[in-house]
């Protein structure tokens, strides 16, 4: 650990998690666990204005099936740590701003201001086609980009005080948003589970605008019509992770890499190391087809190095890989260089890459978060240190460098 003092504030979340969210038939069956629930005697009393609570008892989480609550926690004596609840949800995309924190979770979006304490909650009940959140991010000074699982792409106008749901009629590929990019001359790139659309101009309402890209219409230069993430590369061009690899599109060219040209650890290095020795092909259809065309039909455990969970582009224009049990990827552009347990990684299962203020970059694993720096991991956070769970999915930075880091079952702020 750095000598540096870390205080962490835990944003608790209990209850049972499934997989990425269990809202629809579309649900990845890899990641299942059981979270320890919270008692009554836990509660500190703090229950904000625009929460629910049982009349009869007010003491009580409320429905499970529903973020409701944001409680605060009595803190331990022997910890450094203040606890909070924000339900018993999942937290999969976390904007950190100068004065608030937007924190998207399986049950709704969270819009928080740590100087006052105050939550706000939005869900289906005013205005959200679907609770289950995977991005979150600012588009203009005024309106926010929500994607969601199943409800489409939302638009929050903090002005207005509504949403605008923009779906598959209007032009989008697939219900279920993954991830969102802004670029400089105002288009908009949406990742989706049935290929990437472009928005040209960022023109939402004019169905001219919009124009998808799927593997059949990019001769395979989207190596994947799943698409899981998006970023912006140094020289402009456009970075896509995908589940059967990573693409690029650079002056209207695609090219895509996966295992075959070098990403992701192979099996005989990172097998003894895997701790999730669940087959998803025995539960999933897609995962099975998924199996035979990525020629894993030998691999019986949770292992898939061309399946791109998570995507970073570094200030350097480095590419940044988080594969499905392959490990930690490095992409200069020619080759990759794979990054394993062996190495240091927490697990060979990433989940999270986020580049910090100052250019360091956080790994978030099924086994903590770990920061990588001059070739070496370091700085490891796990339950022991003070996260709430060892999954951790998202993270952000404050212009204080703040760092909010969401994981399964909660959101910790950490000050470094």
């Amino acid at each position: 650990m750095s000598n540096k003092t870390i205080s962490i504030t835990l944003l608790l979340t209990a209850g049972l998690v499934i997989g990425f969210y269990s809202l629809s038939k579309k649900v990845d069956p890899e990641l299942i666990s059981q979270v320890k629930p919270i008692t009554k005697n836990q509660i500190a009393g703090k229950i904000p204005t625009n929460t629910m609570m049982s009349k009869n008892h007010p003491n009580l989480i409320p429905d499970n099936n529903r973020l409701d609550v944001a409680v605060k926690l009595a803190a331990d004596k022997n910890t450094k740590f203040t606890h909070f609840r924000v339900g018993n949800r999942n937290v999969k995309s976390i904007f950190a701003e100068k004065d608030k924190v937007w924190v998207g979770t399986s049950g709704g979006v969270i819009r928080y201001i740590p100087e006052t304490d105050d939550y706000r909650l939005f869900d289906v009940r005013n205005g959200l086609l679907a609770n289950g959140i995977f991005h979150v991010s600012r588009w203009t000074e005024t309106k926010m980009l929500i994607g969601t699982y199943g409800g489409g792409l939302a638009i929050y106008d903090e002005i207005k005080d509504k949403f605008e749901i923009f779906n598959v009629p209007h032009g989008l590929a697939d219900a279920f948003v993954y991830d969102v990019l802004v670029m400089p001359n105002s288009d908009l790139w949406i990742a989706t589970w049935s290929g990437a659309n472009l928005v040209k101009g960022g023109r939402l309402e004019d169905p001219a605008a919009w124009e998808t890209y799927t593997v059949e219409n990019t001769n395979g230069g989207l190596p994947n019509d799943w698409v899981y993430g998006l970023d912006l590369g140094k020289k402009g061009e456009v970075w896509f992770a995908t589940e059967g690899g990573l693409s690029r599109l650079q002056d209207n060219q695609w090219t895509s890499w996966n295992h075959k040209n070098g990403q992701g650890a192979k099996y005989e290095l990172v097998k003894g190391d895997n701790t999730f020795n669940t087959d998803p092909a025995k539960v999933s259809s897609h995962h099975a087809r998924q199996k035979v065309e990525m020629g894993l039909q030998d691999v019986d455990t949770a292992y898939n190095p061309n399946y791109i969970v998570a995507l970073e582009v570094d200030k350097n224009g480095t590419v940044w890989v988080g594969t499905w049990g392959g490990g930690l990827a490095r992409f200069d552009g020619e080759k990759f260089i794979n990054y394993t347990v062996k190495d240091g990684l927490p697990s060979n299962h990433v989940f999270m890459l986020h580049e910090d203020k100052t250019g360091n970059l956080w790994v978030g694993t099924s086994n903590g978060m770990t920061q990588f720096k001059e070739g070496v991991f370091s700085n490891k956070l796990t339950t022991h240190e003070g996260l709430f769970s060892n999954t951790v999915f998202s993270m952000d930075t404050q212009q204080d460098k703040t760092l909010w880091v969401g994981s399964f079952g909660g959101v910790s702020r950490i000050k470094m």
